[in-house]
């Protein structure tokens, strides 16, 4: 009897060879006798998701199929995954065609189930199908050539583990919030089971599969079922209340997802108000790609969307008073209801761009930048040039009386902004500390304004370097990034060249004279570039406020009416509203509790 099974167990095992392998797209046109052959030598085995399936310069023992799951390539001296494997696909097919030692690191970026092929049945398949050989060297011609093209496709994040840090947080009205406005883009699965041991990796395989996005709530310990979740997930969001003591989280969860090129990220919920200072504290117990404030359905929506990287990121160029054109330029993004997810900028842009993370309105930002640039003249606290023509003390005050002592962390949306480290000879982006002193430093125009000292460093307009710092944006990934850009590419004397410049026109331009190469690249770069025509606005030219935001208002209105593939919000009454998720989640919670039997079925969210 013992016998039968065995034999049983084994044809069931070839069985789900075979069918694995007509699943191949990649040997769509090997014949069915050289698959049974293959089936027959395949052995299936599962791989832990961080786990090392094998590493670049080891010798290669055959070719694997993914059954299920997903893996990741890591190839030397790239930070970043080089590609992903998905269910259905082959790797390791280089190795034995070249008989060479393997030339990347792949690892398992879920819990996987996988065939192996070893050698020697591929060398006897080989002998007997041409098919199969012909296969094997068209994939490795197909990934060779989109390496050459460096076409690494962007991988949208699609599973979310949330990691509450404490019992005290109300998950389930947080998680049922945020799954609503992933339904608005697709397909949502909300999962809530502490079984772990009963799921096999093929149950969360075919539950990625069957959707869009699939959130996982975790336990607010390190659990089994945390520790499931995490390793299945894209990105695990930590949650924690922006009031409480900070609290260590689980190493072991946030470092393994680290390893395999996951994302962690930090959701810090707040009363009514943004808490002053609790995100410099949160952010000290574990390291984070990015934090985000919730303090009410908006900050949901922006959360979502920069999750799944649909959100809109802002870039604003430096430009003197040419700058005053990126109000009008925000101005029509709003009024088209276009998202602004998150923000950053360099010089003059910065901040602009300061006031909308801040969170003022369009008339805000017009008054508190009208007084600090049109009715005083920031740059005119003129003295002796041993460093700069100016002390700089001036641009010190209006920044603090406008942001006081607003810290980078404590911004409603994700921001940055650059300055140029002469001590380094590279761009420094800034991201946390004070905001009045990131933007004194990324408005030091050299010769203008004093640098400023950061320890040993010495910071002074980040213009100098990247005017528009698109490449930064877009390594925060939050989807589409649409640059403003108002430099003056070129020095205009006028007809003739009689107009008059002085020495801060000089100064101000020469500052900008080393980002001009970089600045096509840039442009390039933007999924959508806005350059308003301001050949009538000088650097220097405040009084030209109302002129260059009229400008920049007419050409983004006008610009945006041909864009459709700019996101826009919905209308507030269409917005997702706490639906009965909350209360099914909630109950399960208090069966959990209790310790009454559990529901592993999953809720499920149709698209929006």
């Amino acid at each position: 009897m013992a016998l039968d099974e065995e034999q049983s167990g084994a044809a069931h095992e070839m069985r789900r060879a075979i069918d694995c392998l007509r699943d191949c797209a990649d040997l769509a046109l090997v014949d069915i006798e050289s698959l049974e052959a293959l089936s027959t030598g395949a052995v299936h085995f599962s791989l832990p998701a961080g786990s090392v399936l094998f590493e670049s310069g080891s010798a290669p023992d055959g070719v694997y199929l993914v059954a299920s799951g997903r893996l990741g390539v890591k190839t030397t001296g790239v930070a970043r995954l080089t590609a992903e494997i998905e269910r259905g696909e082959l790797v390791g097919e280089a190795g034995w065609l070249l008989k060479e030692q393997r030339s990347a690191t792949v690892v398992a970026l879920r819990d996987s189930e996988l065939l192996h092929i070893p050698n020697s049945v591929l060398d006897e398949i080989a002998l007997r199908s041409t098919h199969f050989s012909l296969a094997l060297a068209r994939l490795c011609a197909r990934r060779l050539r989109r390496s050459n093209r460096q076409e690494a496709e962007k991988k949208r994040a699609r599973v979310f583990a949330i990691v509450p840090n404490s019992v005290e947080i109300d998950v389930a009205n947080f998680a049922t919030r945020l799954v609503a406005e992933f339904a608005r883009a697709g397909r949502t699965e909300l999962v809530w089971d502490a079984r772990a041991s009963t799921h096999t990796a093929g149950w969360f395989n075919g539950i990625e599969e069957a959707n869009d996005f699939v959130v996982y709530v975790a336990d607010p310990t390190a659990s089994g079922w945390t520790r499931q979740c995490s390793r299945q997930a894209d990105v695990i969001l930590l949650v924690a209340p922006a009031e409480g003591q900070p609290g260590p989280w689980p190493s072991d969860i946030t470092e393994a997802a680290l390893a395999r090129g996951g994302r962690v990220e930090l959701a810090l919920l707040h009363d009514e108000r943004i808490a002053t200072g609790a995100a410099a504290r949160w952010l000290k117990s574990s390291p984070v790609a990015l934090h985000h404030h919730i303090v009410d359905t908006a900050d949901l929506g922006r959360l979502a969307r920069l999750l799944t990287r649909r959100g809109v990121g802002l870039v604003l160029s430096g430009g003197g008073a040419r700058g005053f054109a990126h109000l009008g330029v925000i101005r029509a993004l709003r009024e088209a209801r276009v998202p602004i997810d998150f923000v950053g900028g360099s010089s003059i842009g910065s901040i602009i761009a300061a006031g909308v993370a801040v969170g003022w309105s369009d008339e805000e930002m017009r008054m508190r930048y009208r007084r600090s640039f049109v009715d005083t003249n920031p740059v005119n606290d003129y003295t002796f040039p041993f460093v700069a023509l100016t002390r700089g003390r001036k641009v010190s005050r209006l920044l603090q009386r406008e942001y006081g002592d607003v810290l980078i962390e404590d911004l409603r949306r994700p921001y940055f902004c650059v300055s140029a480290n002469l001590t380094a000879g590279r761009i420094l982006e800034h991201r946390d500390g004070p905001l009045a002193e990131a933007l004194r430093a990324s408005v030091a125009i050299p010769g203008v304004m004093p640098p400023v000292y950061r320890g040993d460093e010495v910071l002074v307009d980040g213009a100098a370097i990247n005017n528009l710092p698109v490449d930064l944006m877009q390594a925060h990934a939050p989807g589409l990034v649409i640059g403003s850009d108002v430099s003056a590419d070129r020095f205009v004397l006028g007809r003739n060249g009689t107009r008059r410049i002085n020495i801060f026109q000089i100064l101000m331009h020469s500052g900008m004279v080393n980002s001009v190469t970089s600045a096509a690249e840039q442009r390039r770069l933007a999924d959508v570039l806005l350059k308003p025509p301001l050949a009538n606005v000088d650097l220097l030219h405040w009084h030209a406020f109302d002129r260059a935001i009229e400008a920049g208002y007419e050409f983004a209105r006008t610009a945006l009416e041909s864009l459709p593939q700019v996101p826009r919000l919905p209308a507030a009454a269409d917005r997702p509203q706490r639906s009965s998720l909350a209360a099914e989640l909630e109950r399960r919670l208090g069966v959990r509790e209790t310790g009454s039997a559990q529901d592993p079925r999953p809720i499920r969210v149709p698209p929006g």
